[in-house]
Parts: structure tokens; C-alpha cells; sequence
């Protein structure tokens, strides 16, 4: 049961609130960890392990053909049976020891369940002997997420999904940390996709705001610093992260086209219109300046209303001849 800390201000049988824990800590347990690090495990060149354990297996061997001899010549030879033996027993042991590390590759290396550290030059090495080693690869990995379904910072509900590139960092974390990394990594990227997702609009950003869709540079680079954080625990950094695929869900997926092709309308009859008044304006001006035909400000409105009407007309228009004057 959890104790509070009496105040002397309160009454009897009032207890103090508990204080609330700051971000990052674990909630529940006193968030017990393996607190391990990468550090180096001690090896030498494996042709000199080599050349040891072959030339104490010829001298086992060499022991074991004198006691031959001795068996030939009817006499005994107790201290070159122990030789032969001790000899073969020590040239397994150092053998146990050999190992071959490829590019990329690593091997973390225990002694009775106890991390001892970690390989990363390629080649034959030879270790400690009696030690269990595990393959981990340091190689550069893709991971794609699932396409998820995500309701965005509006609550419109989009299908998004994402390429994270990464790499084994610490080989020591990646082991003990935690369970499996590479399900660590496909679970926290998801997680923080979603959060991503959630934290922008996927189109139509207010004023200093990011979407999905118009930024996906800043958002590439956002999801990329969130699963880096969240994978760090294990020993894991990420080289790049990239939006692979973003749409509307498709239960509003023709909604939202409307709304964008209603815009697209809009944006384009605001350029229309724009171009008809630099249009009406110069056309007056030339009139004005080479004195072809003075108006009035009653004709001169007919005039920009007929000539609006004709530029920003959707379909084309049907001239009408005026055979009388602009008064009739």
C-alpha cells in the first residue's frame, strides 16, 4: 500500500496527494532496467589461435604415437597417455575459442550468462574459450509499417504508412534490453506514426502549421526524431524515415475530393477573374489614352460588365452587332 506523507496543516484522517511523477519516468514498478553498454570483448588474430591449437594437437598426437612405440616394445607409458590427453583436451578448449565474424557482423560474447562484450572486427578471431556467442548483424535494415488508419489533427480519418531505415547501435542493448528488437522496432514505429499523424492536419494547414500532404519533408523528419527516441532504449538508431503511403480513408475519400476540386474551382476562378480586370482596365486605358472614343461612366460600366461577362464566361459567348449608335 502506497504511505503519504502527513502534513501538519490537515486534519486527522486526511492524507496528502501524491506527487505526480515527471515525463519519461515508469509508471507502476520502480522501472527496474538491464543496465548494460557495448564495450569491446578481449580476441586475438584466429591464425594465431590457429596455429596454437593445430601445433598442440600434433603433440597429442606425437604423444600418442610414443606410447605406441612403448606397446610395440612390450613396456608402458602412463605419462604420455596423460600427455595425449591433456593436449587433445586443451587443443578443443582454444578451438571452442575460433570464431568468424563477416562484414557487418558482430558476435556478443557471454561467459556462464555473463556479458563479456562484443566482436565487431571481421574475420577468424579467437576468444575466450567456454563462451556462448550471438550473431547480431550491425547491417543498415528497412522496416515498412503497416498502412494504418489514422484520424488526423481535423479528425478526418486517413490511411497512412511509413519506411523506417535502421541499424543496430549498441549490440549489447539490442540483446538485453529488451525481448526482441525487430519487433521492438515495428511496434514502436507504428506508435509513433499514429502519434505523427494525429499531431497534423492532412491538408489545408492553418497559417504556420505543417500537413501531412504539403510537408512531408518536416513530417518524414519529425517521425524520424520520435521512433529514434522511442528506440533508443534498445540500443537502436534510425538512419531515415519516409512517408511511403497517404490518403483519405475511403469512407470520405469522395467527400474530401469534392471539397478539393470545389477549391481548385475557387482558386481558379479567383485567377480568371483577376486576369478579366487587368484585361478591362488596360483595354479602358488604351481608349482613354488614344482618344478612339470618349465614354461615359454609365457606358463605361455597360462596357466592363460586357466585357467580365465575355472573359469570365465558362462557355464561349455570342457577339451581338450593334448597328445604331452606344444611345440606342
Amino acid at each position: 500500500m502506497r504511505e503519504y506523507d502527513e502534513d501538519p496543516m490537515m486534519g486527522r484522517g486526511e492524507q496528502a496527494a501524491p506527487d505526480v511523477e515527471p515525463a519519461g519516468v515508469p509508471v507502476g514498478h520502480a522501472g527496474a532496467r538491464v543496465d548494460v553498454a557495448e564495450r569491446r570483448a578481449w580476441s586475438v588474430s584466429g591464425l594465431i589461435g590457429l596455429a596454437v591449437v593445430l601445433a598442440l594437437a600434433l603433440a597429442g598426437a606425437f604423444s600418442a604415437m610414443t606410447v605406441g612405440w612403448a606397446l610395440a616394445e612390450e613396456r608402458e607409458n602412463p605419462a604420455g597417455v596423460v600427455l595425449a590427453v591433456v593436449l587433445w583436451f586443451l587443443a578443443a578448449v582454444l578451438g571452442s575459442a575460433l570464431t568468424v565474424v563477416g562484414p557487418g557482423e558482430t558476435r556478443v560474447v557471454q561467459l556462464f550468462g555473463r556479458y563479456i562484450g562484443t566482436l565487431r572486427s571481421d574475420g577468424l578471431q579467437m576468444t575466450l574459450p567456454l563462451v556462448t556467442r550471438r550473431k547480431v548483424s550491425v547491417k543498415v535494415r528497412n522496416f515498412e509499417t503497416n498502412e494504418l488508419k489514422v484520424n488526423d489533427a481535423d479528425g478526418n480519418p486517413v490511411n497512412i504508412a511509413g519506411i523506417i531505415v535502421w541499424q543496430v547501435a549498441d549490440t549489447a542493448k539490442a540483446v538485453f534490453a529488451v525481448e526482441e528488437f525487430t519487433a521492438f522496432v515495428a511496434v514502436q514505429s507504428e506508435a509513433a506514426l499514429r502519434h505523427v499523424a494525429s499531431s497534423h492536419p492532412y491538408d489545408n494547414a492553418a497559417p504556420g502549421e505543417e500537413s501531412l500532404r504539403g510537408s512531408t519533408d518536416v513530417v518524414a523528419k519529425e517521425l524520424a526524431e520520435e521512433v529514434a527516441a522511442r528506440i533508443a532504449i534498445a540500443g537502436l538508431e534510425v538512419v531515415e524515415a519516409r512517408i511511403s503511403s497517404l490518403a483519405y480513408a475511403p469512407e470520405i475519400a469522395h467527400a474530401m475530393l469534392q471539397r478539393q476540386q470545389a477549391a481548385a474551382v475557387v482558386a481558379a476562378r479567383e485567377q480568371i477573374v483577376e486576369g478579366a480586370v487587368s484585361m478591362v482596365q488596360g483595354a479602358l486605358r488604351q481608349l482613354e489614352m488614344q482618344d478612339v472614343v470618349v465614354l461615359d461612366e454609365e457606358r463605361k460600366a455597360a462596357m466592363v460588365s460586357n466585357l467580365l461577362v465575355v472573359l469570365c464566361g465558362s462557355s464561349s459567348a455570342t457577339p451581338v452587332v450593334n448597328a445604331g449608335s452606344l444611345y440606342t
